[in-house]
């Protein structure tokens, strides 16, 4: 791997879960075997760090787009993907976004529901209709915690997992989210876009105990005083 990948940043860790702060710019996985990847530098820390031969095994049950950061959850058990694939799937998973986006919402709470499609070409995810051959129903709810310089700082909740969904969603109804050129945002942000996992709630894969795991804004986000502002 190379040398210059970053650092494996540990929110929790035991026998059946590995939860990790995804840095901006990383790919969750799905690269070439010569780019690092979140996955693969997990693989190399569990090795390192348990002596393990061979390869190891891990399981990305929830993947952040490679510009976005925060909460990542890794199955270290075949079992525990299983099952906490199916908390997904059940949507008994609460996973919140904080999002800053240029404009001011008009309404400071609401659902947004948008059937989309994926443009694999363009690498890209469209806001299309209900009976379009490959919509998918996206649905999210946000909430506006603060206002100011034009710009807006959301809390997002998903109710679907869809590609790029909030992305894609919040830039549909003009409030694309800071540094995300590809959904409309004209403004720069200092590494990646404004989007970050905050934290995640879910049943741990074996124990009977719910679990919220919590992943502090990245220094990027202090960068920016019109953004500092808004924290």
């Amino acid at each position: 791997m190379s040398h210059s990948a970053p650092r494996l940043k540990v929110l929790y860790e035991d026998n059946h879960l590995l939860v990790v702060d995804k840095p901006a710019m990383l790919p969750t996985m799905g690269v070439d075997s010569s780019r690092p990847s979140l996955l693969s530098i997990a693989k190399e820390y569990i090795r390192e760090k348990y002596s393990k031969p061979g390869n190891v095994y891990l399981g990305v049950v929830s993947r952040l787009d490679a510009p976005v950061t925060g909460v990542v959850l890794i199955a270290r058990t075949s079992k525990a993907a299983r099952r906490l694939s199916e908390a997904f799937r059940e949507r008994q998973v609460e996973k919140k976004y904080w999002a800053v986006v240029d404009g001011i919402p008009d309404e400071s709470e609401t659902t947004l529901e948008h059937f989309v499609r994926k443009d694999e070409r363009h690498r890209r995810v469209h806001v299309t209709h209900a009976n379009c051959a490959d919509a998918q129903l996206a649905r999210l709810r946000y909430q506006l915690l603060s206002q100011g310089n034009d710009k807006s700082l959301l809390e997002v909740q998903l109710e679907t997992g869809r590609k790029h969904q909030i992305r894609v969603q919040l830039s549909k109804i003009g409030l694309p989210i800071l540094g995300d050129l590809k959904y409309g945002s004209k403004a720069t942000f200092p590494k990646g876009i404004a989007l970050h996992a905050i934290s995640t709630c879910v049943k741990h894969p074996v124990r009977d105990e719910t679990m919220t795991f919590t992943a502090a804004l990245p220094p990027s986000w202090q960068k920016l005083p019109s953004v500092a502002k808004l924290l």
